[in-house]
């Protein structure tokens, strides 16, 4: 009997401590509940939908008469639906539609959407959750941003609480709600991935990277963190098949109010401007800048007429720090100006030649899209010569005011296998510096090519057609 007393003590024991131990788990790696934040923020969460008269003209092709067909015959309708009347010219309109999702920020009826969701509509159609369907006025646009700001009429509408993207951590859980294919309301949850993410379409948006399930449908909405503020904007995703794939973008709520804030006042959005291309610090080429680590944004040219050309900006520098924040990487800088105030005069850190030094700068204004380097002209094989692989020749006036280069520079033809092909260089580059040295001649470029240390790593600047690149070459041991 007592030795049963015992096993049953020692049985009830082992249950508290068990029940402890996966309480204590349980606590630890519990998944949130969702439930009060959907209730209470879902209504101010909007869908979208959006028409647009497309004009389709019809008729014949250039130099091609309607056949003539017998009376009555049952190809004469076919032809005169789509090619007009007696086969003469005509046009249809017909609406194309889109789906798309956003929030209300105030009680005044503001609401916030992409910009490619509203974009060329004749008629933008918000629905509420209580299934009121009201016509939105375009306020304005930004399609560098991919902000629409939308108003409706009326007042007293659900709003969101504002939240701040800078205080969210990777790792944290954050909740979308949205219309993916016109499923109203739909909420997916999900954690940050990563942020600060530049994307080729757009490199002054730092964008929150998530594992939410974001679809078409889903542009616009938000992204709420687990206190129920809006932290960002649905706006891209990753994708190889149309659907989803783990990986989705959201635009930070500050850079998206901002815009918000100047669409308000002005109609348009300014943003700063350095003038300058920049480029990521590889490890090769933080090696031939004498860098510990690769870190900052690389100049690789400087535009005319910019804030830059008129500082002690040069190419080759590598911007460490912007206004006393720490540039960690090329992609991070943009967004940085971006954010500034056209006129704001700023403090630069940078490295040149191992040593850091300041450098003030007034910002200006980012210029409009489209004004991009002019394309090269066919290029004409004259005298050349060939050194370290390299088939070159100088450039011609023609060429150099076409690249907008200042300076002269070596045209490559051609590209045989070396240090030079494994470093990048390829035909049609225009080799401009090489160590920090500007090159105007097959004979000047031989030379520095002669005095560079073998076995370690050298800076070459080559200009392309979309623009200057560095390139990192490790000098070959004879």
């Amino acid at each position: 009997m007592k030795n049963r007393n015992v096993f049953a003590s020692l049985l009830i024991s082992f249950s508290i401590v068990l029940t402890l131990a996966v309480n204590s788990a349980s606590a630890r790696y519990n998944l949130p509940d969702f439930t009060e934040l959907v209730e209470e923020h879902a209504d101010a969460v909007v869908n979208i939908s959006t028409s647009k008269q497309t004009e389709v003209r019809r008729g014949l092709p250039p130099g091609m008469d309607i056949p003539e067909l017998p009376e009555g015959s049952p190809f004469g309708d076919l032809f005169e639906r789509f090619f007009g009347e007696h086969g003469g010219k005509g046009e249809e309109f017909f609406n194309s539609r889109s789906l798309g999702s956003g929030f209300i920020i105030s009680q005044d009826g503001y609401v916030i959407t992409n910009h490619h969701v509203v974009k060329g509509a004749d008629e933008i159609i918000v629905k509420l959750s209580d299934r009121r369907q009201l016509v939105a006025e375009i306020i304005g646009s930004d399609p560098r941003s991919d902000i629409a700001l939308l108003k409706l009429e009326g007042n007293d509408f659900p709003s969101v609480k504002l939240g701040d993207s800078e205080a969210i951590k990777v790792g944290q859980w954050v909740l979308a709600i949205g219309s993916p294919f016109g499923f109203d309301a739909s909420v997916t949850a999900g954690i940050v991935s990563a942020k600060g993410r530049s994307l080729p379409s757009e490199n002054y948006v730092p964008f929150i990277q998530t594992d939410v399930a974001i679809n078409p449908g889903n542009s616009g909405g938000p992204l709420f963190d687990l206190d129920g503020n809006v932290v960002g904007i649905n706006s891209q995703i990753y994708t190889r098949s149309g659907g989803f794939m783990g990986l989705s973008f959201a635009i930070p709520i500050e850079d998206a109010m901002d815009v918000v804030d100047q669409l308000k006042t002005s109609g348009y959005v300014s943003r700063g401007w350095l003038g300058v291309y920049i480029q990521e610090v590889t490890r090769e080429l933080a090696e031939s800048f004498g860098m510990e680590k690769p870190t900052g944004a690389l100049v690789a040219k400087i535009l005319e007429d910019s804030p830059a050309q008129d500082t002690d900006i040069q190419i080759g520098d590598i911007i460490l720090d912007y206004n006393g924040k720490e540039v960690k990487n090329s992609a991070s800088l943009p967004p940085m100006v971006g954010r500034t105030r056209v006129g704001e005069v700023v403090k630069l850190k940078i490295m040149r030649d191992g040593k850091t030094k300041s450098v003030k700068l007034k910002i200006g204004q980012l210029p409009e899209k489209g004004q991009t380097l002019a394309g090269k002209k066919d290029l004409k094989e004259e005298t050349e010569d060939t050194v370290f692989g390299l088939s070159l020749r100088p450039l011609t006036e023609d060429e150099m005011e076409n690249l907008e280069l200042d300076n002269n520079g070596l045209l490559v033809l051609d590209v045989q296998n070396g240090a030079a092909k494994s470093a990048g260089v390829r035909k049609g580059d225009v080799i401009q510096m090489i160590n920090g040295e500007p090159v105007d001649s097959v004979k000047s470029f031989s030379e520095l090519i002669d005095d560079l240390p073998e076995g370690k790593f050298v800076s070459m600047l080559v200009q392309r057609s979309h623009g200057p690149e560095f390139l990192a070459m490790r000098i070959p041991e004879k």
